[in-house]
């Protein structure tokens, strides 16, 4: 259950993301090589070959997911240190549980003692957000921008295109390792000594 909701959390997460107004395209064109992330020491990694697996759509396809799963996992990363932490908003989730009590637990023990409307919720608000963001403007596999965060909006309309591109591949890379660091999480929280870095941390 517990692997369950959280695999849905993140394939879901994305909802909150939209197309970026920059980047303007005139036509589909997908090249590994020339797409940002693509930095030292590990340039073009792609042992699988999956950026030849399809067309340019299914090129950018990947590159979104790739984007999203980065935000969220970077997000969950985050969100996790700070309920390991303790630190909580004040007064209840639902009637009878407040959120102090939320925080003596493991994250994933927490989530689990969220009562199944709140899970409910939050996941309809997730799949909704999702729907609205995939349906605006011309989708990025058909030649539109790739998503950028809703919320908090940034503007980087005054940044020199230099800077974005830096900006662009640092967060392609934080985002990388983020998915590296939540995976970690999951496994240490259910295979005890899977990641021995981890082993005995009380978050865990």
């Amino acid at each position: 259950m517990k692997l369950f909701a959280l695999a849905t959390l993140f394939s879901a997460a994305s909802a909150f993301l939209a197309p970026v107004a920059p980047m303007a395209k005139t036509s589909l064109s997908a090249d590994l090589s020339s797409m940002a992330g693509t930095t030292a020491p590990v340039k073009a990694f792609d042992p699988l070959d999956l950026a030849n697996l399809g067309s340019d759509e299914t090129l950018l396809w990947f590159r979104a997911a790739e984007l999203k799963h980065g935000r969220v996992a970077m997000l969950a990363t985050t969100g996790y240190l700070v309920q390991g932490a303790g630190f909580h908003f004040p007064g209840e989730i639902s009637k009878g549980i407040s959120f102090d009590s939320l925080s003596a637990m493991k994250p994933f023990d927490a989530w689990d003692a969220v009562p199944d409307a709140g899970k409910a919720q939050i996941l309809f608000t997730i799949f909704i957000a999702e729907v609205i963001s995939e349906s605006k403007g011309v989708h990025y596999t058909k030649g539109g921008d790739l998503p950028t965060i809703v919320f908090p909006p940034i503007d980087f309309s005054g940044v020199d295109a230099a800077t974005v591109a830096t900006k662009r591949n640092r967060e392609l890379n934080n985002g990388r390792l983020a998915m590296i660091a939540i995976m970690s999480f999951i496994a240490a929280a259910n295979i005890p000594g899977s990641v021995p870095a981890l082993a005995g941390n009380p978050a865990f």
